[in-house]
């Protein structure tokens, strides 16, 4: 199984440094005997835009246009390619809707970690979507295939050391499937449908719409299921095959829940799971099962009637879930012998434990809506997600929470202002095992504790398909207090600036 639970080595490539503290200690072999990993924490990229049927209506689009109006036609269109030459509307007939879409960034921390410096990374999402009703009148039917090319670095993991990791799209370099999945509707009015095949869970599942504006990890798939399944679960750039009911008995209240396979890797691959699972395409089927399943609640509800005499409502939305994992997981602090692993006759092999689970909730909420311009609205968001099983997870708690401003500015429409924060706490289990690791080596050893950041982000519109998005990121306690690459102190805080921009061919 890869380990994602083990408590002796912290998110990422931390644990090259949190090694280098350790490196003559005579519990070092045992550490290495257990043969796990905790993979960086991801989160889902920003989302990408389907071209709608109003957008692939015929027309002038940059690539038919010449001369001096060209500048003004990237201005109008949503897409940079347009219709592609005829291509995108040539494919709606038959039902398919192509798209492709480019993340960029360059981040940077200017004071801490591990390493001072900036560093590229960048990553382009392929989507390719066919709609059974049109392609041959089979009606409610949608296949899904996207794919994954993941290029430059990884700032995190070179220069930070955090737990919550600082972009949404850093991940190791590789062109790989994402998700493979045929959706099928039924129900009067659409109220079911089933989804079977390879997916991922930050698509659907513990989603806040208001944070996914954000740069940082923490703002998609959280930090508790990041550090604590195995190879993180099934989030960006990983997947697992499975299937996921959604029913919606009333329009209020809607119901989500998904069986998958327990890890996004085989069983018995140790190292980096992104590594075992290179191109996306091991579909593992074998060993436990991850269970997951979601209650949402929003208001006004679909199909809500609003008079001329009212004011808008203030719009939210609820979501209270939890999943649960049967797979095996290491014990953090302990061996099989009931002996730390930090001792040096430890066997090296630690307990286990059967199953896991996690409890969280989510909650986004419109505040204000500016009485003479309706987009210009404040919304407040929070989620907040735990689990008492602090002998098998290195962190037993995680929150997100912050505010987000659309149109900050008069008449930039789709401009967005936010400011957030992230907390996540390294169980008692893990915090013992360092006191117990400075107790048999006399090596320096912080007892990690928690992390926190606060985040400021401005997404500016550039042009409908161009997005240029400014971000400056503050990190406490970067890795919950780990030691610096000499091992001789606490990794100091860290300021990390930025720039991403994102862009709809």
């Amino acid at each position: 199984m890869i380990g994602q639970s083990e408590g002796w080595v912290l998110a990422g490539k931390v644990v090259q440094s949190r090694r280098r503290a350790v490196a003559a200690a005579a519990s070092l072999g045992a550490l290495a005997a257990v043969g796990l990993w905790a993979g960086p924490a991801r989160a889902a990229p920003p989302q990408i835009q389907v071209p709608t049927e109003e957008q692939l209506q015929p027309g002038e689009t940059p690539s038919t246009i010449e001369g001096p109006d060209f500048i003004s036609g990237l201005a109008r269109t949503n897409f940079l390619l347009g219709n592609m030459g005829g291509l995108r509307p040539f494919l709606s007939q038959y039902g398919v809707s192509l798209a492709l879409q480019e993340t960029s960034e360059v981040l940077g921390n200017v004071t801490g970690g591990l390493h001072k410096g900036f560093e590229y990374d960048g990553l382009t999402q392929m989507l390719l979507q066919l709609d059974t009703n049109r392609a041959f009148d089979w009606y409610g039917g949608t296949f899904n295939v996207s794919a994954l090319q993941i290029h430059g670095r990884d700032l995190s993991a070179d220069n930070l050391g955090t737990l919550q990791t600082a972009s949404g799209i850093e991940a190791d370099r590789a062109t790989r499937l994402w998700e493979l999945w045929y959706d099928q509707k039924f129900l009067e009015e659409d109220r079911g449908d089933i989804r079977v095949g390879q997916q991922s869970l930050d698509q659907e599942f513990i989603v806040s719409q208001n944070a996914s504006y954000f740069v940082n990890t923490m703002f998609g798939w959280p930090m508790v299921p990041s550090a604590d399944l195995p190879g993180g679960g099934p989030a960006y750039p990983l997947s697992a095959l499975g299937i996921r009911g959604k029913w919606r008995p009333i329009d209020p209240l809607t119901f989500l829940v998904g069986v998958f396979n327990g890890s996004p890797v085989k069983n018995g691959v140790t190292g980096d799971p992104q590594l075992a699972n290179s191109s996306g395409t091991s579909f593992p089927l074998n060993g436990g099962a991850l269970i997951i399943a979601e209650m949402q609640y929003s208001y006004p509800a679909l199909g809500s009637m609003i008079y001329a005499d009212q004011s808008q409502p203030l719009a939210r939305v609820y979501k209270l879930g939890f999943w649960y994992d049967t797979e095996h997981f290491n014990d953090l602090r302990f061996d099989n012998t009931g002996l730390s692993l930090a001792n040096p006759a430890t066997t090296g092999i630690p307990q286990q434990h059967r199953g896991d689970y996690s409890i969280y909730a989510v909650a986004d909420q419109l505040v204000w809506v500016d009485p003479q311009e309706a987009d210009r609205t404040i919304n407040l968001f929070a989620r907040a997600m735990g689990t008492p099983e602090e002998g098998r997870n290195l962190i037993d708690m995680s929150l997100n929470a912050g505010m987000i401003f659309h149109e900050p500015f008069l008449h930039r429409d789709d401009d967005t202002f936010g400011i957030g924060m992230g907390f996540a706490k390294v169980s008692g289990q893990a915090a013992a095992f360092d006191q117990d690791t400075q107790f048999y080596t006399g090596a320096f050893t912080p007892t990690r504790s928690n992390e926190a950041f606060v985040e400021v982000t401005y997404q500016y519109a550039v042009a409908p398909w161009l997005m240029l998005q400014p971000d400056v990121q503050y990190v406490f306690n970067p890795g919950g207090g780990i030691a610096n690459a000499s091992g001789t102190a606490r990794v100091k805080d860290e300021a990390v600036l930025g720039v991403r921009t994102n862009i709809l061919f």
